[in-house]
């Protein structure tokens, strides 16, 4: 996800590209760069944009980079070259929403934008997104960190991994915390 001045030149016209905003996370510890380019085959740069907007509206993390929804947008990307039908339904959709928003709803504000949402939820082109993102969003190492989950790194099972961690309460008792097997 780097960005070369070559990829940058290459895929400004067809490509979703971004920085990464809050450089303390998580995310910023694992990314190459602070800027980001996700190149896109099908889509045009302007569908890939309100569809990774269209996805934040759909799972909010309001602290979530950019740069893990796009990932979202690879994925429907990739669909949409492998599958006309597809690739219609997501430039289909995309339409919709603008023609709502009286020609550019990624131009509205956020209140505007989600009664748009709203008004599609159920629609093909809206469970697309939905199914796709659930996969798409959640399961990569940038959402893992966000959101502090350390998958299968290490392997060593749950119960030496903190189960019985009761940080959260002042001072626990010890046998409050539970007993490893032996």
């Amino acid at each position: 996800m780097s960005l070369s001045r070559r990829s940058f030149l290459r895929n400004s016209r067809n490509a979703l590209i971004g920085t990464l905003a809050f450089s303390n996370g998580a995310i910023a510890l694992l990314a190459p760069s602070k800027v980001w380019s996700m190149p896109l085959d099908s889509l045009s740069k302007a569908e890939g944009e309100t569809i990774l907007e269209l996805t934040r509206h759909i799972f909010p993390h309001d602290s979530l980079e950019d740069a893990v929804y796009a990932f979202v947008v690879r994925d429907l990307d990739k669909a949409a070259s492998a599958d006309p039908g597809v690739a219609s339904l997501l430039r289909d959709g995309v339409k919709d929403l603008n023609q709502r928003a009286g020609g550019d709803w990624a131009g509205l504000n956020n209140t505007k934008q989600f009664s748009h949402v709203q008004a599609i939820a159920g629609s093909g082109f809206f469970e697309k997104i939905r199914s796709t993102a659930v996969v798409s969003l959640y399961n990569n190492e940038l959402a893992f960190a966000h959101f502090g989950y350390e998958g299968p790194a290490g392997d060593g099972g749950y119960l030496y991994s903190g189960f019985n961690d009761l940080e959260w309460l002042p001072e626990p008792p010890l046998a409050d915390s539970g007993v490893l097997p032996a």
